[in-house]
């Protein structure tokens, strides 16, 4: 740049190109000027950042350890004489108690002899109705025949954890409190505390990793009834997961897919379906999705090309990321052609409020006469408007992304069962968004695992309109003699039916 005037020269050849010299760094400036600018206005409304991990870090690792510990095969029975660790306390003797009685009956099974009680075995399980804890007593009296003394005695209903304590019921509560309420373990163990129930953080997790396996099944079923559909919504988000002997921690995934039929009036239920990788590689929604076959809303994310080009899935682009883009400029910028793209795209938006509900034929038919107008003009303005500014820009970017994704977005056009975004999807990780900034972490591959899991099961019976706790504690109480042929009984929404 000049600082002197004085030192210009007087030569109109030298003058021009000292000129044109100049206006190239201006408009180089403005360029880089506008990318700060936008990338300013991004941190400012992102901000949920990287915490300082120290506050509660060694709790939420044990935690994830223990939950990852209860997840795997159980083990073989611990014998009568042996310990097991941390010391089990005796519930206090203040809480209500329900008494059950089995009784092996009058006569003896063996030679029809009358019996006569020897003693009794109580069980004592302690269950959480909403607001309160109570403890459930199991008596089982020994009976011995008068003829053969032969001894009877009831046996000892199936449990969700046996040679545990807990009830199904109170397993519901802490499931539901860690994955749904976003309460760590360490947490709920204060919170019990304070009501007089002693119960270690490393029980809880105990109880949480063999919950998980055992409603892994009941996950699954719900997993076929997504893959079944003909249109899935698919989404991920990173979460960080210890790396042990690196002292920090690296980036998982949590991965969503969604089936939701509302919005045309389709007769399947709506589900969700999660899952846990180590990484984000395009082989891990390959491996998801490998029996799928149909429609798929996603975001631009290159690891889905190689399903996209294996023919089995249709790929439908997602206008809210369009708009995103939009928006971020006319918020860094002010520009005014990203607020008049806005403008188009609220357009489109109107008239897919019309069609919601409507049948898939209904749809097609509105979309056809209202919106393919408007997306083909909108894309010829983008495209027009592109050749008139700097392609180095934010606004230039936006544009480009958004010619891109319209040209994969088209199909919902002609479609009634499709959607213009993927906002079902997003929604469905709003759960995971405000849960890590809880639990910060996972702690292993196989403590995310049983957290899809748990996922799977919750936000599947919110999308249906069920109290996951209630339905919860109903399938931990019936799913250990729950033959596994007949899992699909389980599922929420027939449960909400019964």
């Amino acid at each position: 740049m000049i600082e002197d005037a004085r030192t210009l020269p007087d030569d109109p050849t030298l003058l021009k190109g000292l000129i044109a010299s100049m206006v190239s760094e201006l408009t180089s400036r403005d360029v880089l000027i506008a990318k700060l600018q936008h990338q300013l206005s991004g941190l400012r409304r992102q901000q949920f950042g990287s915490r300082s991990e120290s506050l509660d870090q060694l709790e939420l690792t044990l935690e994830e350890e223990e939950i990852a510990r209860g997840a795997e095969a159980p083990a073989a029975p611990i014998p009568e004489t042996e310990k097991r660790q941390p010391k089990r306390r005796p519930l206090p003797s203040g809480l209500p108690r329900n008494e059950t009685v089995l009784t092996p009956g009058d006569g003896c099974p063996g030679c029809g002899g009358k019996l006569r009680q020897l003693g009794e075995d109580v069980t004592e399980e302690l269950e959480y109705v909403p607001g309160r804890f109570v403890v459930n007593r199991i008596v089982r009296p020994r009976m011995a025949c008068k003829c053969c003394e032969k001894i009877s005695q009831a046996a000892l209903p199936s449990r969700p954890i046996e040679r545990g304590r807990p009830g199904p019921g109170l397993l519901a509560h802490v499931l539901v409190n860690k994955y749904a309420n976003h309460l760590p373990l360490y947490r709920q163990a204060q919170i019990f505390e304070r009501d007089g129930i002693d119960l270690e953080r490393s029980t809880l997790g105990d109880w949480v990793g063999q919950s998980m396996s055992l409603l892994e099944p009941l996950a699954e079923a719900i997993g076929r009834h997504v893959l079944g559909g003909q249109a899935i919504f698919a989404d991920d988000t990173p979460v960080k997961m210890q790396a042990p002997g690196r002292g920090k921690t690296k980036t998982a995934r949590f991965w969503a897919y969604v089936r939701d039929e509302r919005p045309w009036a389709g007769a399947a239920h709506p589900a969700a379906l999660y899952r846990f990788t180590i990484d984000r590689k395009g082989s891990r929604p390959t491996g998801h999705l490998k029996d799928f076959t149909g429609w798929m809303h996603a975001d631009g994310y290159a690891g889905f090309e190689t399903l996209y080009q294996s023919g089995r899935i249709n790929e439908v682009a997602c206008l809210a990321h369009v708009r995103r883009k939009f928006v971020d400029v006319h918020k860094a910028q002010g520009s005014a052609i990203a607020e008049e793209a806005i403008k188009r795209i609220a357009v489109l938006y109107g008239i897919e409020k019309e069609a919601r509900g409507q049948p898939p034929e209904a749809r097609t038919a509105i979309r056809q006469a209202k919106a393919r107008p408007i997306l083909d003009d909108l894309k010829a303005w983008l495209a027009g408007q592109l050749r008139r500014i700097s392609g180095k820009t934010p606004l230039a970017q936006a544009i480009r992304y958004a010619l891109t994704r319209i040209k994969r977005l088209r199909s919902y056009l002609g479609h009634g069962f499709l959607e213009i975004d993927n906002n079902i999807a997003e929604r469905s990780m709003r759960g995971i968004a405000i849960g890590r900034k809880n639990w910060l972490f996972v702690g292993s591959d196989r403590g995310g695992k049983s957290a899809a899991i748990a996922y799977t099961l919750i936000e599947t019976a919110k999308l249906n309109g069920v109290d996951p706790q209630a339905w919860l504690g109903h399938v931990l109480a019936n799913i250990a003699d729950h033959k596994i042929n007949r899992i699909d009984e389980l599922l929420p929404w027939k449960w909400k039916n019964a």
